[in-house]
Protein backbone atom coordinates (compact mmCIF):
# COMPACT_ATOMS: atom_id res chain seq x y z
CA UNK A 1 0.00 0.00 0.00
CA UNK A 2 1.41 3.39 -0.98
CA UNK A 3 2.21 5.69 1.93
CA UNK A 4 0.86 9.24 1.55
CA UNK A 5 2.47 10.54 4.74
CA UNK A 6 4.11 13.88 3.72
CA UNK A 7 7.10 13.17 5.95
CA UNK A 8 7.76 9.80 4.32
CA UNK A 9 7.73 9.96 0.49
CA UNK A 10 6.52 6.84 -1.30
CA UNK A 11 9.12 4.98 -3.34
CA UNK A 12 8.99 4.78 -7.13
CA UNK A 13 11.54 2.42 -8.66
CA UNK A 14 12.95 3.01 -12.13
CA UNK A 15 14.98 0.19 -13.66
CA UNK A 16 17.21 1.66 -16.34
CA UNK A 17 20.22 1.14 -18.60
CA UNK A 18 22.48 3.80 -20.08
CA UNK A 19 22.50 1.84 -23.35
CA UNK A 20 18.69 1.99 -23.64
CA UNK A 21 17.38 4.99 -25.59
CA UNK A 22 13.99 4.61 -23.93
CA UNK A 23 15.65 4.78 -20.49
CA UNK A 24 17.16 8.09 -21.60
CA UNK A 25 13.70 9.29 -22.61
CA UNK A 26 12.21 8.20 -19.26
CA UNK A 27 14.81 9.98 -17.14
CA UNK A 28 13.59 13.58 -17.04
CA UNK A 29 9.86 12.73 -16.73
CA UNK A 30 10.87 10.45 -13.85
CA UNK A 31 12.78 13.30 -12.18
CA UNK A 32 9.64 15.43 -12.48
CA UNK A 33 7.64 12.96 -10.40
CA UNK A 34 9.45 14.14 -7.27
CA UNK A 35 8.28 17.70 -7.99
CA UNK A 36 4.67 16.82 -8.75
CA UNK A 37 4.16 14.05 -6.19
CA UNK A 38 5.27 13.10 -2.69
CA UNK A 39 7.57 10.33 -3.91
CA UNK A 40 11.22 9.37 -3.81
CA UNK A 41 12.61 8.09 -7.07
CA UNK A 42 15.06 5.20 -6.95
CA UNK A 43 17.11 4.40 -10.05
CA UNK A 44 18.13 0.74 -10.29
CA UNK A 45 20.55 -0.56 -12.95
CA UNK A 46 19.26 -3.38 -15.10
CA UNK A 47 19.91 -4.75 -18.56
CA UNK A 48 19.17 -7.58 -20.92
CA UNK A 49 21.47 -9.48 -23.24
CA UNK A 50 20.63 -7.81 -26.56
CA UNK A 51 22.50 -10.49 -28.48
CA UNK A 52 20.30 -13.22 -26.99
CA UNK A 53 17.13 -11.28 -27.84
CA UNK A 54 17.96 -10.01 -31.32
CA UNK A 55 21.22 -11.78 -32.18
CA UNK A 56 24.38 -10.23 -33.55
CA UNK A 57 23.55 -7.28 -35.82
CA UNK A 58 25.24 -8.92 -38.82
CA UNK A 59 23.34 -12.19 -38.33
CA UNK A 60 19.84 -10.88 -37.58
CA UNK A 61 16.90 -12.02 -39.64
CA UNK A 62 15.40 -9.28 -41.79
CA UNK A 63 12.31 -9.20 -39.58
CA UNK A 64 14.42 -8.54 -36.47
CA UNK A 65 16.43 -5.89 -38.30
CA UNK A 66 13.23 -4.09 -39.25
CA UNK A 67 12.00 -4.26 -35.65
CA UNK A 68 15.23 -2.78 -34.25
CA UNK A 69 15.24 -0.03 -36.89
CA UNK A 70 11.65 0.80 -36.03
CA UNK A 71 12.36 0.95 -32.29
CA UNK A 72 15.13 3.48 -32.91
CA UNK A 73 12.82 5.43 -35.21
CA UNK A 74 10.28 5.68 -32.40
CA UNK A 75 12.99 6.68 -29.93
CA UNK A 76 14.13 9.46 -32.23
CA UNK A 77 10.54 10.65 -32.69
CA UNK A 78 10.08 10.90 -28.93
CA UNK A 79 13.46 12.62 -28.61
CA UNK A 80 12.74 15.16 -31.36
CA UNK A 81 9.61 16.29 -29.53
CA UNK A 82 11.78 17.25 -26.55
CA UNK A 83 14.83 18.60 -28.35
CA UNK A 84 16.99 15.58 -27.48
CA UNK A 85 19.42 13.80 -29.79
CA UNK A 86 19.48 10.03 -30.17
CA UNK A 87 21.93 8.58 -32.66
CA UNK A 88 21.71 4.78 -32.89
CA UNK A 89 24.97 3.15 -31.73
CA UNK A 90 27.11 1.42 -34.32
CA UNK A 91 27.48 -1.73 -32.23
CA UNK A 92 26.24 -3.39 -29.05
CA UNK A 93 27.75 -1.88 -25.90
CA UNK A 94 27.95 -3.05 -22.32
CA UNK A 95 26.78 -0.63 -19.63
CA UNK A 96 28.60 -2.46 -16.82
CA UNK A 97 31.38 0.10 -16.28
CA UNK A 98 28.91 2.97 -16.52
CA UNK A 99 26.83 1.30 -13.81
CA UNK A 100 29.95 1.02 -11.64
CA UNK A 101 30.51 4.73 -12.19
CA UNK A 102 26.91 5.34 -11.16
CA UNK A 103 27.50 3.54 -7.86
CA UNK A 104 30.56 5.70 -7.26
CA UNK A 105 28.62 8.87 -8.07
CA UNK A 106 25.61 7.80 -6.00
CA UNK A 107 27.80 7.23 -2.94
CA UNK A 108 28.90 10.86 -3.25
CA UNK A 109 25.38 12.24 -3.86
CA UNK A 110 26.22 12.97 -7.49
CA UNK A 111 24.22 10.29 -9.27
CA UNK A 112 22.01 12.62 -11.30
CA UNK A 113 24.65 14.95 -12.78
CA UNK A 114 26.75 11.88 -13.67
CA UNK A 115 23.74 10.11 -15.18
CA UNK A 116 22.65 13.18 -17.15
CA UNK A 117 26.07 13.45 -18.80
CA UNK A 118 26.46 9.74 -19.50
CA UNK A 119 23.06 9.52 -21.18
CA UNK A 120 23.40 12.68 -23.23
CA UNK A 121 26.93 12.03 -24.46
CA UNK A 122 26.43 8.35 -25.20
CA UNK A 123 23.37 9.03 -27.34
CA UNK A 124 25.16 11.83 -29.17
CA UNK A 125 28.01 9.36 -29.82
CA UNK A 126 30.31 11.61 -27.81
CA UNK A 127 31.12 9.01 -25.12
CA UNK A 128 32.83 5.63 -25.37
CA UNK A 129 30.78 4.03 -22.64
CA UNK A 130 33.16 1.09 -22.17
CA UNK A 131 36.16 3.41 -21.68
CA UNK A 132 37.26 3.54 -18.04
CA UNK A 133 39.06 6.86 -18.39
CA UNK A 134 36.16 8.54 -20.18
CA UNK A 135 33.77 7.58 -17.38
CA UNK A 136 36.28 8.59 -14.72
CA UNK A 137 36.52 11.95 -16.48
CA UNK A 138 32.77 12.45 -16.11
CA UNK A 139 32.98 11.58 -12.43
CA UNK A 140 35.68 14.20 -11.93
CA UNK A 141 33.67 16.70 -13.98
CA UNK A 142 30.67 16.44 -11.67
CA UNK A 143 32.86 16.72 -8.59
CA UNK A 144 33.18 13.05 -7.63
CA UNK A 145 36.37 11.30 -6.57
CA UNK A 146 36.82 8.43 -9.08
CA UNK A 147 39.22 6.44 -6.89
CA UNK A 148 36.60 3.91 -5.81
CA UNK A 149 35.43 3.56 -9.42
CA UNK A 150 38.95 2.61 -10.50
CA UNK A 151 38.96 0.01 -7.74
CA UNK A 152 35.63 -1.37 -8.89
CA UNK A 153 36.98 -1.83 -12.41
CA UNK A 154 40.25 -3.46 -11.29
CA UNK A 155 38.84 -5.97 -8.81
CA UNK A 156 37.17 -9.07 -10.34
CA UNK A 157 34.93 -9.54 -7.28
CA UNK A 158 34.39 -5.92 -6.35
CA UNK A 159 31.67 -4.44 -4.18
CA UNK A 160 30.17 -2.93 -7.33
CA UNK A 161 29.80 -6.36 -8.94
CA UNK A 162 27.87 -7.57 -5.90
CA UNK A 163 25.71 -4.45 -5.90
CA UNK A 164 24.89 -4.97 -9.56
CA UNK A 165 23.98 -8.61 -8.87
CA UNK A 166 21.65 -7.44 -6.11
CA UNK A 167 19.99 -4.98 -8.52
CA UNK A 168 19.38 -7.77 -11.04
CA UNK A 169 18.02 -10.04 -8.29
CA UNK A 170 15.63 -7.30 -7.18
CA UNK A 171 14.51 -6.84 -10.78
CA UNK A 172 13.74 -10.55 -10.96
CA UNK A 173 11.61 -10.28 -7.81
CA UNK A 174 9.75 -7.32 -9.32
CA UNK A 175 9.07 -9.20 -12.55
CA UNK A 176 11.15 -6.83 -14.67
CA UNK A 177 12.03 -8.00 -18.17
CA UNK A 178 13.16 -4.82 -19.90
CA UNK A 179 13.99 -1.15 -19.43
CA UNK A 180 12.82 1.38 -18.60
CA UNK A 181 10.50 -0.18 -16.05
CA UNK A 182 8.73 1.72 -13.30
CA UNK A 183 7.55 -0.21 -10.25
CA UNK A 184 4.99 1.49 -8.02
CA UNK A 185 3.62 -0.39 -5.03
CA UNK A 186 4.50 -3.67 -6.72
CA UNK A 187 2.87 -2.76 -10.05
CA UNK A 188 5.06 -2.80 -13.16
CA UNK A 189 4.94 -0.19 -15.94
CA UNK A 190 7.28 -0.93 -18.86
CA UNK A 191 8.29 1.82 -21.25
CA UNK A 192 8.94 5.55 -21.21
CA UNK A 193 5.44 6.15 -22.58
CA UNK A 194 3.81 4.51 -19.54
CA UNK A 195 4.61 7.49 -17.33
CA UNK A 196 1.02 8.75 -17.58
CA UNK A 197 -0.22 5.52 -16.00
CA UNK A 198 2.36 5.91 -13.23
CA UNK A 199 1.03 9.42 -12.59
CA UNK A 200 -2.56 8.20 -12.48
CA UNK A 201 -1.64 5.58 -9.91
CA UNK A 202 0.13 8.16 -7.76
CA UNK A 203 -2.81 10.55 -8.09
CA UNK A 204 -5.24 7.80 -7.05
CA UNK A 205 -3.12 7.22 -3.94
CA UNK A 206 -3.41 10.91 -3.01
CA UNK A 207 0.28 11.60 -3.55
CA UNK A 208 0.05 14.69 -5.78
CA UNK A 209 1.62 17.74 -4.15
CA UNK A 210 -0.55 20.82 -3.72
CA UNK A 211 2.55 22.97 -4.25
CA UNK A 212 5.99 22.20 -5.64
CA UNK A 213 8.65 21.55 -2.99
CA UNK A 214 10.61 24.68 -2.15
Amino acid sequence: MLNNNPSTPAQVKLYFAYTSPFSYLAKDPAYALEQSHNVRLRFIPYGIDIRSVYGEPSARAERDQRKVRYLYLDARRFAAERGLIIRPPRRIFSARLAFYGAFCAEDQDLFRPYTDRVFERFWKRELEIEDLQALAGILREVGADPARFHGYAREPESEAKERLKACFAEAEQDGVFGVPSFVVDGELFWGNDRIDWVIRKLDAAGLRRSTAPG
